[in-house]
């Protein structure tokens, strides 16, 4: 499962603001509310990486998102 990351962020409970000290070009976001199915070999290009606590928001995010309990 994959969760684009996008440049336009809203605010929104499903979405984590990343950026340039995660390795990002760009401020960006993290659309949790977007999550797609892709085969491991698709994701090719090393691009940045999350810390813990950026992870527990992605992942408070996706329950958002997913309608899953805490």
């Amino acid at each position: 499962m994959c969760a684009p990351v996008y440049t336009a962020y809203d605010g929104l409970a499903t979405q984590v603001p990343v950026g340039v000290s995660q390795g990002l070009a760009h401020e960006s976001a993290i659309h949790c509310d977007e999550v797609v199915s892709l085969p491991k070999p698709a994701l090719t290009d090393y691009v940045g990486a999350l810390s813990p606590q950026e992870i527990a928001a992605v992942n408070r995010a996706l329950r958002v998102a997913l309608d899953l309990p805490d």
